[in-house]
Order: C-alpha cells, then sequence, then structure tokens
C-alpha cells in the first residue's frame, strides 16, 4: 500500500537561525541529529524512507520558519528563495516529494500572491502556516486575501504550531510545559477555533484547513464545543451553519502525525470521518519507522488504512 506523509520537516542553512528558540526543547545532543536531518533533502532522508517503507514526503518548512522575520521585505524574499528551493527539490524526486509552500504573512497581498506562483508555476500543494505571524493569527481581517486565494487555489492551508506570541500565566512558572509536549496542541486548536468564530469558514465556506497531531484534541471536545455554544452567551456571533462541530467536521482535515495511539486514531475516525484524516510522520522529531508500522498495523478496516495511507491526500493534493 502507498504511503505519504503529510508533516515532514526541512531546514535551509540560511534560515537555521529562525529555529534557534527550538533547540531549548530538547538536549544538545537530540537537536544536533535533528538539525542535520532537517538539513538533508537527498540520501539521509531517502534511505530513512526507504526503510520506514514511506513512499512520499510532502515537505514543508520547519517551525517557525519565514514567520519569525520581523521585516515584511525580507520575508516575502526568503519565502519565494525557499519555496523555489523546495520545488527544485521536487523536481530532482518527484516520486518521493511533494511540497507546501512558506507564506510571507507579514504581508498578506505578498502571501497570496506568492501562494498563487507556489501553485500554478511551482507545483506546490498548498502551504503551511506556523501558528502566528508576528502576533497576527490567521482570522486576522487582513488574512481574508489568504484565504480566499487558498480557496480559489482549492488547497489546503496546513496550521502548524509554533512558539506563542505570550506564555498564558498557567504556564509562567512551568517551561517544561512550553512546546510540543503540551502547550503547542491547545494553542493550534484555540487558532482553529478562532477561525471558527470569525467567521473565515462562512466567508469562504470551502477553504481547507489541515492540522497535525491527530488534530490536536479537537476530535475528542466536539459534542462539548457544540453543548456549551448552546449554553453560553454569543456575544453578538452567529455561526450560519449553527454548531462549531459542523465546521470541524467541513472544514478540518486531521493527520496523524506525532500520534502513534490507536485510540485518539479511532476517535478521530468516529468524530470527523475516514476522508479527513491523513497520514504524517512529524520527521525528523518522531521516528519515522515508529510512525509506519503504527499505520499498517492499528486495528481499523482496511479501507480507512488505505484512505488515511494514500487516497486522501492524493484526492485532496492532487498528487
Amino acid at each position: 500500500m502507498r504511503t505519504i506523509g503529510l508533516e515532514e520537516h526541512f531546514l535551509t542553512t540560511e534560515l537555521a537561525p529562525y529555529s534557534a528558540s527550538s533547540k531549548a526543547i530538547t538536549t544538545p545532543d537530540r537537536w544536533a541529529k535533528v538539525s542535520r536531518q532537517l538539513l538533508d533533502l537527498a540520501d539521509q532522508r531517502l534511505a530513512e524512507m526507504d526503510a520506514a517503507r514511506l513512499d512520499m514526503q510532502v515537505l514543508s518548512l520547519t517551525a517557525p520558519g519565514i514567520q519569525a522575520e520581523p521585516d515584511a521585505g525580507l520575508a516575502v524574499a526568503r519565502a519565494a528563495a525557499v519555496n523555489d528551493l523546495l520545488a527544485a527539490t521536487i523536481e530532482a524526486r518527484p516520486d518521493r516529494f511533494a511540497g507546501f509552500a512558506a507564506l510571507p504573512l507579514q504581508d498578506p497581498q505578498a502571501a497570496a500572491k506568492e501562494l498563487d506562483r507556489a501553485v500554478n508555476q511551482l507545483g506546490l500543494r498548498g502551504a503551511l502556516v506556523n501558528a502566528h505571524t508576528q502576533g497576527r493569527y490567521l482570522d486576522d481581517p487582513t488574512m481574508r486575501v489568504v484565504w480566499e486565494s487558498a480557496e480559489g487555489l482549492d488547497v489546503p492551508l496546513y496550521l502548524h504550531p509554533a512558539n506563542g506570541f505570550d506564555v498564558p500565566h498557567v504556564l509562567g512558572d512551568h517551561p517544561e510545559l512550553i512546546g510540543p509536549m503540551w502547550s503547542w496542541g491547545p494553542e493550534t486548536a484555540a487558532h482553529t477555533l478562532r477561525l471558527i468564530f470569525s467567521g473565515v469558514f462562512d466567508d469562504f465556506p470551502n477553504a481547507k484547513l489541515m492540522i497535525g497531531h491527530m488534530g490536536e484534541s479537537l476530535p475528542f471536545s466536539l459534542w462539548r464545543l457544540d453543548s456549551r455554544w448552546d449554553f453560553h452567551n454569543h456575544r453578538g456571533i452567529e455561526l450560519a451553519r449553527g454548531n462549531p462541530s459542523e465546521y470541524l467536521r467541513h472544514n478540518l482535515y486531521v493527520t496523524t502525525s506525532g500520534v502513534c495511539s490507536t485510540a485518539p486514531l479511532v476517535c478521530t475516525l468516529a468524530e470527523l470521518g475516514a476522508d479527513h484524516v491523513l497520514f504524517g510522520t512529524d520527521y525528523p522529531y518522531e521516528d519515522m519507522a515508529t510512525a509506519t508500522e503504527f499505520l499498517r498495523t492499528t486495528p481499523i478496516s482496511e479501507e480507512d488504512r488505505a484512505k488515511i495511507s494514500h487516497l486522501n491526500a492524493e484526492r485532496l493534493l492532487r498528487l
């Protein structure tokens, strides 16, 4: 069975300083290994893919990426350069690689144009966004032009975590909770919900949002979201589809990246449906072989396994 991974990270030497803050998340020796893997777009990566029986990676620039650049003009230039590099990498091995563009969201108009160029000229399959951009989230009114472009091109925006704009008080004296072990999940889930309640998916009903890590706990929460939305003061907000779950089931696509556990996968399939679940390994932050072995052996139907493994990616990304 063909296997396609949708959260597969890379980095370039020029952009490595943006990821300097990530060093604190792990030990120096592990960060050194991850850095080598991120920078390799050829021999080592392909060897690991072969060993894990992963047929294709949809590559994306690792967090925080272009969005860490405070200068909008420089962000525009660097996004174009890294997308050109990604396209050249794919052109050399189109059987093994596809890609998500990096966007200079510091300038939303330029980001929309770069997304169009990346898809129509470079052949990339959408874009990956690393959390906020200098404190602005994807529900900001200035970002509507990016959503308009993504919906018009019929490509997804993959929302990936990064370090938060600020640190919630509850985490302030517990830095071990800040990052991928805990805080990134709730922050990405909240970012997703902001898109619903700000009307993004009412304005762009066919927009496609992807998130990783088995949905950042959102599939587990659908019933309660609807129940509490019915109970709460709506504060002037009305949803055209009535309940938050209607948007999550329609606009949201989830990858398995970074979660190799059957119970959350079964929950996600039950709540979102098999057509909205895709495979990812979270390479190199998680072990690629562990992820592919989980996909091959977890007790789900073969029909669902095929959708997660490759059919949904082929349909959504036109691979």
